[in-house]
């Protein structure tokens, strides 16, 4: 790289700002089953450029590459190799960022002929996440996932495992020559990262256990990054969790208690945004965040309604949800919530609307930014886990201890108010249990 600073952390790329070439293959039909028809070159290239401004990247210069037949030595044909070396050195290139996944071999031999610092799609999520990871379950998890992308590849340097800033050290290392990361030590910490993170499963596991006992849904957001999760998350539950209009803004799991209109308490998860081909690396080290998706009442699919592309990164979305055995149309769990209606135009947006009003009770359209459509969520929301529930509201003499135990194991208790020797309660119970305190009351 063009620079003394070869930290490789996300301090680093700030202060030196990286020169970077992103460059999109289009493959006729690769190893992942992946064609041209799935989504727009120029659309995954406008998205790879976003990953790498969201790191502080300076992209300079940015382009679609076809490839008839992939190089096993390049990826690319040698003409294409040449010219892209012209580019590099044109643009005064530090990194080449590969929206697509390349082989060991493949990183050296581009690197070697392009003079510069060579990432692929996977090497770049990673050091984006390892820049946003701030709580310690975070960074566990980013770093598992590193290391077992690193495990098998050639790298400059290890010692982002002795850093405590961001990044994982793929945008450069403290030296020029190539060495490959001692597998001995990375099997070592991964198994340590891998006890860390099932002790993070286990308390996790019992938080829930300890919310089922209370009768308190879950409901769990999940979508597309930067489709506006976050944003959604504060305004239902009054937090304040970093939301801005760029890829990643927020990795780190967020839990917060919601009280709905009924009264009914729900706890609310917000988790971290996919992306197309997330790599398997992070969907297997995040397994315990992700749980809260699986155990969850409700799956909130947010959606950015108003991006050109929002029916592909629905389908990158659901076959993230597929990993975690949850079919995204089946699946009676999962409402999609359309976001940002407020970006389209006034028929767009009534056709929208009415779309989610005849998808009985799986869609409804919102603008978290501006509160449109809030008011139908939390609804469907209550309707949704309710459960057919019936809310009963009573005085019961404190003297009666046997009544209030009796409404405390069959029901959930949204209000009680003690006065003079009275609590006033309202209480959320099964039509059976509705029916049997009501014929109680009437002996």
């Amino acid at each position: 790289m063009g620079t003394d600073d070869r930290d490789g952390g996300a301090d680093a790329v700030q202060e030196s700002r990286v020169r970077t070439l992103v460059v999109g293959p289009v493959l006729p039909n690769d190893a992942a089953g992946r064609t041209p028809e799935a989504r727009p070159p120029e659309a995954r290239l406008e998205e790879a450029v976003g990953l790498a401004k969201a790191i502080q990247l300076e992209v300079p210069h940015a382009e679609v590459v076809r490839v008839n037949r992939p190089d096993p030595a390049t990826l690319f044909g040698r003409g294409t190799v040449e010219r892209l070396g012209g580019i590099v050195e044109a643009f005064d290139i530090d990194l080449v960022v590969v929206d697509h996944a390349l082989t060991p071999i493949q990183q050296r031999n581009l690197e070697r002929a392009l003079i510069a610092k060579v990432i692929d799609r996977t090497a770049l999520i990673l050091e984006i996440f390892g820049a946003r990871a701030h709580t310690r379950e975070g960074q566990l998890q980013v770093e598992l996932a590193a290391l077992t992308y690193q495990r098998s590849r050639l790298v400059r340097s290890w010692t982002h495992l002795e850093r405590q800033r961001g990044g994982f050290g793929f945008l450069g290392g403290p030296g020029e020559t190539q060495l490959e990361i001692d597998r001995r030590l990375i099997s070592e910490r991964i198994t340590r990262l891998k006890r860390e993170l099932e002790e993070v499963r286990r308390t996790r596991a019992l938080h829930r256990a300890a919310r089922q006992r209370r009768d308190t849904p879950q409901v769990a957001l999940v979508g597309y990054t930067n489709a506006g999760k976050s944003t959604l998350f504060n305004r239902l539950s009054g937090a304040d969790v970093p939301a801005a209009d760029r890829l990643f803004a927020t990795l780190d799991p967020t839990v917060r208690r919601v009280e709905l209109p009924s009264g009914k308490r729900m706890v609310l998860s917000d988790t971290v945004g996919f992306v197309s081909e997330l790599p398997h690396q992070l969907v297997a080290a995040f397994r315990a965040t992700l749980e809260e998706v699986q155990a969850a009442d409700l799956i909130l699919h947010v959606r950015d309604a108003s991006h050109p592309d929002s029916e592909a990164q629905a389908a990158d979305v659901a076959a993230v949800l597929a990993e975690l055995g949850i079919d995204a149309e089946r699946d009676e769990r999962v409402v999609e919530v359309l976001n940002k209606v407020d970006r389209l135009d006034a028929t767009r947006r009534a056709a929208l609307m009415m779309r989610a009003a005849l998808a009985d009770g799986r869609a409804v359209a919102v603008s978290a930014r501006t509160g449109l459509g809030m008011e139908e969520l939390l609804a469907l929301l209550d309707q949704r886990l309710d459960g057919g529930r019936r809310v009963v509201e009573l005085d019961v003499d404190l003297a009666d201890g046997r009544t209030l135990a009796w409404l405390y194991e069959h029901g959930q208790v949204l209000h009680r108010d003690d006065e003079d020797g009275v609590a006033h309660v309202r209480v959320a119970l099964d039509p059976a249990d509705a029916t049997r305190l009501t014929a109680a009351a009437m002996r």
